[in-house]
């Protein structure tokens, strides 16, 4: 495609309308039919020019044009109650549900290392050396030790908060950080599974592993399901750059960072449950069947939450992504 001659034919529609872009809602009823026509035929050139003859001073103004105009044309929306319910009745959990062929084996896989690990540690002395004298391994895992004060060591409310805290920008990470190839979510998957496996393994060669599990699954069934979730989108999103399917690579991974973005926010309320069962559950007087219990019942409530309104939300059409006034237009390319 010759530029300049594209240019020569269509600038007179641009700087038309640019002109009306101005005029804002002075505009009669003929002029805004006729802005809805030079928006989509200005959609159309832009596609055209960024696929056969990229400028970058002409794709900028033409870019401007085109965002002007789609803000005009579809007008603007502010954010409801009703957002709200449609994200936490359909949109996050339809995402999570979606996702479930990555984070279900992400977090079977994460499990066995985990339990290796443990094993690991627990049957080779030498291994819990090189972790820490013998001294400060039994101050550790003794009755009263560090792995049974930890979770009373501060006010509930506060620890509640840091550890709500500390999870939320640990599923932040692993959704923001997938972009790169799903390199940094593995890595962090792997701490989190090295520190269980090594309070597993100690406290198992103590003994005590009963007492460890009875404090950790209140708290980190919920926990634990939330980074799996999060660890299997941000992998999700790292393979979207490498295979982006029948889509353009940047229509696909604007929807699957939409996705991410509002998982975000959907885990971080998640986490805020698991924050508060570990903040004030995990280490009250409750019989360990009790507080088990309550940990067993925060899981099935968020599976349940995720099969039936989820599975039902993808079933009716929602695919987690907002809606469609809210996206980005995609714009047809050449073949």
């Amino acid at each position: 495609m010759d530029l300049d001659v594209f240019v020569t034919a269509h600038h007179t529609e641009w700087d038309r309308l640019e002109h009306l872009l101005r005029r804002g809602r002075r505009l009669t009823g003929a002029e805004a039919d006729e802005l809805v026509t030079l928006y989509q035929r200005t959609s159309t050139h832009l596609s055209l020019i960024q696929t056969t003859a990229p400028d970058p001073q002409l794709t900028a103004r033409l870019t401007q044009l085109v965002a002007r105009a789609r803000s005009t044309v579809t007008g603007t929306r502010r954010a409801s109650w009703r957002d709200a319910a449609r994200f936490l009745t359909a949109g996050f959990p339809a995402a999570v549900y979606r996702s479930r062929r990555w984070w279900i084996p992400t977090a079977l896989i994460s499990i066995a290392v985990s339990a290796v690990i443990g094993w690991w540690i627990a049957t080779h002395p030498e291994v819990q050396s090189a972790l820490a004298a013998p001294d400060a391994l039994r101050q550790m895992t003794r009755p009263g030790g560090e792995y049974e004060t930890y979770y009373s060591s501060h006010p509930a409310a506060s620890f509640a908060a840091q550890v709500w805290t500390n999870n939320a920008q640990a599923t932040a990470m692993c959704l923001v950080l997938g972009a790169f190839l799903g390199i940094p979510v593995l890595w962090i998957l792997l701490l989190n599974m090295l520190n269980l496996g090594v309070g597993i393994g100690l406290m198992s060669s103590a003994g005590r592993l009963d007492t460890f599990l009875g404090l950790v699954l209140p708290h980190g069934l919920l926990e634990l399901t939330a980074v799996f979730v999060a660890a299997g989108t941000g992998l999700r999103l790292g393979w979207t750059v490498v295979d982006p399917g029948p889509r353009t690579r940047r229509a696909a991974l604007a929807e699957q960072g939409r996705a991410a973005l509002g998982m975000a926010i959907g885990l971080a309320l998640v986490l805020f449950v698991s924050g508060m069962i570990e903040g004030f559950v995990t280490p009250s007087g409750l019989p360990t069947w009790a507080r088990i219990a309550l940990g067993i019942a925060a899981e099935l409530a968020f599976l349940v939450y995720v099969y039936v309104l989820g599975g039902r939300a993808v079933r009716a059409g929602e695919v987690g992504d907002v809606e469609e006034t809210g996206r980005s237009a995609e714009l047809p390319t050449a073949a």
